[in-house]
C-alpha cells in the first residue's frame, strides 16, 4: 500500500459524520457551570506559557504574570506542569480561579493527552470545559517504526474519539506542530488527518519556530497557510541552528534573536484578523527569567500592534 493510497483511505473513517452523530446523540448538558466566558476581542490575547514559571506555585502565577503585563495564562495541566492531571479535582478549578482573580484570562490549557484511554482525559476536559475554557492542546504522537501512512490512520482514530469527548465537554482540540519525529511536525500530514473533521472542534496550535525548523525558509510559510483556516492558538518561540559535535541542534533564544521572520508572521495573522490566544514560550533558560519574559512580551506586543495598525490602514485606503 502506497502512502498516497493510505492517505486517501483516511476518508473512509467518515470522521466528520462520526463527530456530528455523536453530537446529535448527546443529550443537552444541564449540569451547573462555573467560571466565566471570555469577552469578544479584536486582537489576539497575549498569554504566558505557565511552564515558564514552573517554580512558582499556581496561586501566584496570575499575580506575577499580571505584573509583567500579560493578559492571560496558557496553563500546563500535565505531570510536571502546574496542575497534575491525576489530582484535577483538587487543584484545577482552584488554579483557574486564582488566575482569574488576578484579572487575567485562561483561554486554554496545555496537556499531554492523546487518547481517551488516558484516565485523566475526561476529568481534565470536563472540569476545564465547565470552567468556560474552550481550548486544550494535545500531547504528541511519535511516528515510531510503523509505516507513516499506517501511523496516521492510527492517530486519526484516536483523534476522532478524543474530539468527540472534547465536544461533550464543550471544548475544541488543538494539535501542536512540534519539530522532531512526531505526527504534526509536517502540517500537511496533520491536515490529511483532520481535514474532514469539523474545524470548530479541532485545529492547530501553531508555532512558527517549529515550522521553520521543519520546513525551512519557504516551508514554514506554506505550513502557516495550511493552518490559518483552522488556527486556534499560536505559540511563540525563536531559535537558530547550533553546531553540536557532528550535528546541528535547535538553540532556543529570545524572540527576535533567531531565524523566524516575525514581521511576515504577524502580518499573516493580521491579514486574517486572528483574535485567538498567543502563548509566549521562554524555553531558553535565561538567568533573569522575569526580565526575559517581559522582554519577549514587549517584542510580541510591538509586532502585533504594528501588524494590526498596518492592516487597519489598508482597510481605510
Amino acid at each position: 500500500m502506497t502512502r498516497r493510497t493510505a492517505l486517501a483511505g483516511l476518508g473512509e473513517l467518515i470522521a466528520a459524520g462520526a463527530v456530528t452523530r455523536a453530537a446529535a446523540q448527546t443529550p443537552p448538558d444541564t449540569t451547573p457551570r462555573f467560571g466565566r466566558s471570555a469577552p469578544q476581542r479584536t486582537t489576539p490575547l497575549l498569554c504566558v506559557y505557565s511552564q515558564n514559571m514552573i517554580r512558582v506555585p499556581y496561586p501566584q502565577v496570575g499575580d506575577i504574570a499580571a505584573q509583567l503585563g500579560y493578559e492571560g495564562v496558557d496553563l500546563t495541566v500535565m505531570i510536571g506542569g502546574h496542575v497534575d492531571p491525576r489530582i484535577t479535582n483538587v487543584d484545577l478549578v482552584r488554579a483557574f480561579e486564582s488566575i482569574r482573580g488576578s484579572g487575567l484570562e485562561v483561554p486554554m490549557i496545555s496537556t499531554n493527552i492523546t487518547t481517551v484511554a488516558d484516565p485523566t482525559s475526561y476529568p481534565v476536559l470536563y472540569l476545564t470545559g465547565h470552567s468556560q475554557i474552550p481550548l486544550f492542546r494535545t500531547g504528541t504522537w511519535p511516528y515510531g517504526t510503523a509505516p507513516i501512512a499506517r501511523r496516521l490512520l492510527q492517530v486519526k482514530q484516536e483523534l476522532i474519539q478524543l474530539t468527540m469527548q472534547a465536544q461533550r465537554c464543550e471544548m475544541a482540540v488543538m494539535i501542536p506542530n512540534r519539530a522532531g519525529e512526531l505526527v504534526g511536525e509536517a502540517v500537511w500530514d496533520t491536515q490529511s488527518i483532520i481535514g474532514d473533521l469539523d474545524p470548530k472542534l479541532v485545529g492547530y496550535y501553531f508555532d512558527p519556530a517549529e515550522a521553520m525548523a521543519e520546513g525551512g525558509l519557504g516551508g514554514w510559510e506554506a505550513a502557516l497557510r495550511i493552518a490559518l483556516p483552522r488556527l486556534k492558538a499560536v505559540s511563540l518561540q525563536d531559535f537558530y541552528w547550533k553546531k553540536d559535535g557532528d550535528n546541528f541542534v535547535m538553540q532556543k533564544c529570545p524572540l527576535g534573536e533567531g531565524m523566524v521572520d516575525w514581521g511576515k508572521f504577524f502580518a499573516r495573522l493580521a491579514a486574517v484578523r486572528f483574535t485567538g490566544p498567543i502563548s509566549i514560550h521562554t524555553e531558553y533558560n535565561p538567568q533573569d527569567a522575569p526580565g526575559a519574559m517581559g522582554k519577549d512580551l514587549e517584542f510580541a506586543r510591538t509586532h502585533l500592534q504594528k501588524a494590526w495598525s498596518a492592516r487597519q490602514d489598508e482597510s481605510k485606503s
